[in-house]
């Protein structure tokens, strides 16, 4: 078995190094693939990186957001509104469900989260654990009551991508050796959009000063009369307004399906980059978004072509980053010394 394997593997990887548009395909995938993984995780950095609260909620944020994207798509029949009506419907969307899931961020964060602040983080972690087991099933008894899921596990509506998804989209685009699809390069502009929308979110708003001086210095931005609270409440929103903008994107993508496991399974690749990248850090976030998708898309090359038949090879490859990190540098590529430590 091995002997047969082996050459088909040397060839495919040749090919791959040898062939432009191969390497180009891989990575216009890695980046897509990295994308979709930035919007999941950057929310997961912000609330870390200045209020010290590692948020298991985080993915079931992003599993609403996927849900009301769908059946917003749905009753809205954006398929057939054409190209331009359908992206303008699908963005107006995107921002209703962020303010949507920001609201309810700035509920959970004054209720629930606040009240434990001056705890030991396991009650943080065990209240953030309890919230996402309560949305999940609230949202499972949802879907099953109205019989959108056929079972647990299996979808039963219509998809919202298969019936709603522009066919400029789905099709592909051939630039030279350039050969990737336009949903690829939505995912990519969006990207890059969150990127630019977060540093300017830090670095140019009063509400981005007030997160950085809490950053560096809780006590000292308190005793300039920044209300930390306030400050608290507005990352807590951004961040799950950005894991909700994640799942609409997820909604769309071939690769990920809308239901409820969909909570757990953008979770742990959020925690993986936040951990590789650097606790709280916005820079570290990034790089490890894309240096994650890219390792991704690697993965499925190698499945797809015959280098390697373990059908999980590149969730297994991701995870390598994560403990390859953590014996080599424990605080992840921009780590800092005490950067989000909270009370």
């Amino acid at each position: 078995m091995i002997d047969a394997l082996t050459p088909l593997a040397l060839a495919e990887t040749v090919d791959l190094l040898t062939s432009p548009s191969d390497i180009t395909g891989v990575l216009i995938e890695g980046l897509a693939k990295g994308s979709l993984y930035l919007m999941i995780a950057v929310g997961l950095t912000l609330i870390f990186g200045l209020m010290d609260v590692i948020n298991f909620a985080h993915g079931a944020f992003t599993m609403y957001g996927a849900y009301i994207a769908g059946v917003a798509v749905l009753a809205l029949g954006v398929g057939s509104m054409g190209f331009i009506g359908s992206l303008g419907t699908f963005l107006i969307i995107m921002i209703v469900v962020f303010v949507l899931l920001a609201v309810l961020g700035v509920i959970f964060e004054v209720t629930l989260i606040r009240k434990l602040y001056e705890y030991p983080t396991i009650f943080m972690i065990l209240l953030t654990f309890g919230i996402t087991i309560t949305m999940e099933e609230l949202m499972r008894m949802i879907v099953e009551f109205r019989d959108i899921n056929n079972g647990q596990w299996d979808i039963g509506w219509d998809s919202p991508r298969q019936a709603t998804l522009p066919s400029e989209l789905g099709g592909t685009i051939e630039i030279g050796f350039l050969n990737f699809t336009g949903l690829q390069l939505m995912q990519i502009l969006m990207g890059v959009g969150v990127v630019v929308g977060i540093w300017a979110f830090l670095n140019k708003t009063r509400y981005g000063l007030f997160v950085r001086a809490g950053v560096e210095d809780e006590e000292m931005a308190k005793a300039l009369g920044i209300d930390i609270n306030r400050t608290f409440t507005a990352v807590f929103a951004v961040g799950s307004g950005l894991a909700g903008m994640a799942g609409v994107m997820l909604m769309w993508d071939p690769l990920w399906d809308v239901n409820v496991p969909l909570a757990l399974a953008v979770l742990l690749p959020a925690f993986v980059i936040v951990i590789v990248g650097g606790l709280g850090s916005f820079k570290g976030t990034v790089v490890a978004s894309f240096l994650v998708g890219l390792i991704d898309a690697l993965g499925t090359w190698a499945f797809q072509t015959g280098v390697i038949t373990f059908t999980d090879i590149d969730q297994l490859m991701i995870f390598a980053i994560l403990v390859v990190m953590l014996i080599l540098r424990p605080r992840g590529l921009f780590g800092v010394k005490g950067q989000g430590d909270h009370g």
